[in-house]
């Protein structure tokens, strides 16, 4: 990893705990956040490393938070995150510099910008949401 997406991370990292995502375990709950997970996308012996998979209340994953470095746009990691996302068979991903995101739910739509990181809960709650492909 670079010195650059290091920091963009760190940046990812304050805005993930200040929209309520724990790395800990804490008196709050669990922690719901898991990084570098192992995930195997067209080569089983050459495993991928999603940068940050973020988990429900049960501990099972709901979004894929890939990072780049704060020079890239982070929607170049688009279709890399999508691949992410669906090995984990999840729909939501956010894609981030550390400056600009984007949220992305992988059934609905394109990514869309966003100001803040979503919350632990905001995501569940899109989560109960089904899109209808006719509207």
């Amino acid at each position: 990893m670079s010195e650059k997406e290091a920091l963009a991370r760190i940046k990812i990292n304050k805005l993930l705990e200040e929209a309520g995502w724990r790395f800990f375990d804490t008196e709050k709950g669990k922690k719901n956040i898991s990084l570098e997970h192992t995930t195997h996308i067209e080569d089983k012996d050459n495993p991928k490393f999603i940068d940050y998979l973020l988990l429900d209340d049960n501990g099972y994953p709901i979004c894929a938070l890939e990072a780049k470095k704060d020079s890239i746009d982070p929607l170049f990691a688009k279709d890399q995150a999508r691949a992410y996302a669906e090995s984990q068979n999840i729909r939501f991903v956010i894609l981030s510099n550390g400056d600009i995101h984007y949220l992305w739910d992988i059934k609905s739509g394109n990514p869309q910008l966003i100001t803040s990181m979503p919350s632990p809960e905001s995501l569940s709650s899109r989560k109960s949401f089904i899109p209808n492909p006719k509207l």
